[in-house]
């Protein structure tokens, strides 16, 4: 397996499926449960019937990192084959959840609840591929940053497209290009890097086991940072429709503000990227957790009128965001080397990795919203108690999280800038790329 940094061609090849993966998740998890509200679904039906679905995808992420390395050992070709037959799957499952038939309204619960489960299922398989896919080209730490870097450049695009074009164009429209964005990225994809297949790494069951990951220190000391760090993230994402509408009294800037942070966090990468050259992976990650909490920490106070400097909170929190996109998948894909398990359990990795991440925003939601109950806040409210509890929540909260995270990770890997999973060789760095 060549240590080469990827060029420009292979990076953006192997990152585009980024873009449609997220164009599918923001309808997928944010649109699908209003959507179906307006049908006559009664809201207790509609969430517990979410809540199932959810649960269910979150926890077979496990299982199908486990059933993927099994793919990987027949080769990247037969990798590439399922790929196409699970976006077709995805695909459809999207339409049928958006459009569905005239004859679906009579059991809408129940269509709603089969297509969701298939079409999360789908999702996840596709991701996971896709990390994994990513994680197996190897190389060292800045080249697994640039390629992730890619991934997640294209996958911000893909939520501005996604956030822009049902308002502007309607479902069936959207539907259509994500059809379009699906078969170009998976083309991509397949004309890219591809990983070396590792003749022979497969010798018995056990080593497909999915709890393998858990036996290596290195991946549960990532695992709590990423958690705490996740759940610093997720609590944010859970209330900001209140803080904007409630806490600043600004819902008509709404769109500037998200649209900004994400921008902020793609235009950032490079600059991530650049600091990873100098200082290695963990450390570099650890400056975007000190400038999300200095930055952040501002926002609890705010209030009404105070529009501008929030933008500029969102500005520079995006910027930090980059840091978070890019640099914890290239940690553990350093972890899965420094393991020694490389082009054999990558799905395994990455299936625990994606139920940590799903597993946060439902705990965020579970934390944040009680604890907001419980401290007098109810949506609308102009109660001064109440909005001070909200910011507190919203932007103190979080940051406490982001502190714990960036002690445990400077402990287990900033405290040691050439531990083979935190930085690269200095003869081995390449050149800066611009993703």
């Amino acid at each position: 397996m060549s240590l080469a940094p990827p060029s420009i061609t292979d990076a953006w090849r192997y990152g585009l499926p980024g873009l449609p993966l997220a164009f599918i998740a923001l309808p997928l998890y944010v649109h699908l449960p209003k959507h179906y509200a307006t049908m006559d679904i009664p809201l207790a039906a509609l969430g517990a019937a979410l809540l199932l679905a959810r649960a269910f995808d979150a926890l077979s992420d496990p299982l199908i990192g486990r059933w993927l390395d099994g793919v990987f050992r027949a080769g990247p070709a037969a990798v590439l084959r399922r790929v196409w037959w699970t976006a077709l799957a995805l695909w459809l499952g999207m339409l049928g959840l958006l459009l569905p038939p005239p004859a679906a309204h009579d059991h809408l619960l129940a269509w709603f609840l089969v297509l969701v489960t298939v079409t999360t299922l789908a999702y996840s398989v596709l991701t996971i591929a896709h990390q994994s896919w990513g994680a197996r080209l190897g190389g060292e730490a800045t080249h697994q940053a640039r390629i992730v870097a890619w991934r997640e450049g294209w996958a911000l695009l893909g939520v501005v497209l996604a956030a822009v074009l049902p308002t502007l164009a309607g479902w069936p429209v959207t539907l259509a290009v994500l059809a379009a964005a699906l078969a170009a990225a998976l083309g991509a994809w397949g004309r890219g890097p591809r990983p070396a297949l590792a003749a022979g790494s497969f010798r018995t069951k056990a080593d497909l086991d999915w709890w393998h990951p858990w036996r290596h220190a290195g991946f549960r000391r990532l695992m709590v940072v990423f958690v705490l760090n996740g759940l610093a993230s997720a609590m944010p994402a859970t209330l900001v429709l209140f803080f904007i509408a409630d806490r600043l009294q600004a819902p008509q800037w709404e769109p500037l503000f998200l649209t900004s942070y994400f921008l902020a966090a793609a235009l950032g990468m490079p600059a991530w990227l650049a600091w990873t050259r100098r200082v290695g992976l963990a450390r570099a990650w650890l400056t975007g957790m000190v400038l999300s909490v200095a930055v952040f920490a501002w926002a609890a106070l705010l209030g009404a009128g105070d529009a501008a400097a929030y933008w500029v909170v969102c500005m520079l929190s995006g910027l930090a965001l980059g840091a978070d996109l890019i640099l914890p998948a290239a940690l553990l894909a350093g972890v899965i080397a420094e393991a020694g398990d490389g082009s054999r359990h990558e799905g395994a990795y990455f299936g625990w990795w994606n139920l940590a991440a799903k597993a946060n925003l439902a705990l965020a939601a579970a934390v944040a919203l009680p604890a907001l109950a419980a401290l007098g806040y109810t949506p609308g409210s102009r109660d001064a108690a109440g909005l001070q509890a909200l910011s507190l929540t919203y932007a103190v909260l979080p940051c406490l999280f982001k502190v714990m995270a960036a002690g445990l990770l400077w402990h287990g890997f900033g405290r040691h800038p050439h531990h083979p999973a935190a930085a690269p060789h200095p003869s081995q760095l390449p050149p800066a790329p611009c993703p």
